[in-house]
């Protein structure tokens, strides 16, 4: 397959602040299969209210299924490591956020560059996951080495546009490499071991009802952060992807008062 282009509103964001190069920072990280698009809105009110705003397209996302399939979790931690050290190296202090992955490369962040990350937002984390047709992954080494995978990548269905504002879509695939997800299973398998290592204050906002990750994953980041100041918030009118939906408002004034308490700094 040729390599594709970037889908239309599936673009990297970025801003750079009302302090400029000088000015705290927040690094926002999409899920698995979505894209920039599925955290626009959060991104541009906190640009809105001053601060510089990061938000990449990681590997493999907003183009086609087909290139998913040929990244890893290590590229998609990997990009996110890197806009973190290029904000540090600005001086910045920053706070990372996510959405659902987004939250893990969040927290695999926070526990490798404890000195960098000075607080995090997760919405909807996933970490632990009990989807049914996470099956077919465990299935996916026997399949291969029967010759049945030889000339094709095995998928599933899509996962995204979890919302329950009517009318909000999210540009996410429709189809799932099962390798990739593969992949993410173990990149998340890494960040519940090293959650005690995560020391950056917290807010967790989870979703009453989520049709893509389970409660207990947010749980499980409670029960298992070496942080001392965490801070669940439920978002009883939203689904999965709560960054496109009713209580969207409720996370940007999240990240801005932890920008305030983490930065010392009231954004404008």
């Amino acid at each position: 397959m040729a390599r594709v282009g970037v889908l239309a509103g599936a673009e990297a964001f970025a801003a750079d602040g009302a302090a400029g190069s000088s000015g705290p920072a927040v690094l926002l990280c999409h899920g698995f299969t979505g894209s920039p698009q599925g955290l626009r809105p959060w991104a541009e009110d906190l640009a809105a209210a001053g601060l510089a705003v990061r938000l990449p397209r990681l590997p493999g996302h907003g183009t086609a299924w087909q290139e998913l399939a040929r990244t890893t979790w290590a590229d998609w931690a990997g990009a996110a490591a890197a806009e973190l050290a290029a904000l540090r190296a600005q001086g910045r202090r920053v706070v990372v956020g996510g959405l659902s992955m987004g939250g893990a490369l969040a927290l695999r962040l926070a526990a490798d560059h404890p000195a960098d990350v000075a607080g995090l937002v997760l919405v909807n984390p996933a970490v632990r996951l009990r989807d049914p047709r996470l099956a077919a992954v465990r299935a996916l080494p026997l399949a291969r080495r029967s010759g049945l995978l030889r000339h094709r990548e095995p998928t599933a269905g899509a996962i995204g546009g979890d919302i329950a504002a009517p009318g909000a879509v999210e540009l996410a695939y429709d189809r799932v490499p099962l390798s990739a997800v593969a992949s993410m299973l173990d990149g998340l398998r890494g960040v519940a071991r090293d959650l005690p290592r995560v020391t950056a204050p917290t807010v967790l906002l989870r979703s009453a009802v989520d049709g893509v990750v389970p409660a207990s994953s947010s749980a499980l980041v409670l029960a298992r952060t070496g942080a001392a100041d965490v801070r669940e918030e439920v978002l009883g009118r939203s689904r999965h992807v709560a960054t496109l939906d009713h209580d969207a408002p409720r996370i940007t004034a999240a990240t801005l008062a932890l920008v305030e308490r983490t930065c010392r700094v009231v954004p404008a």
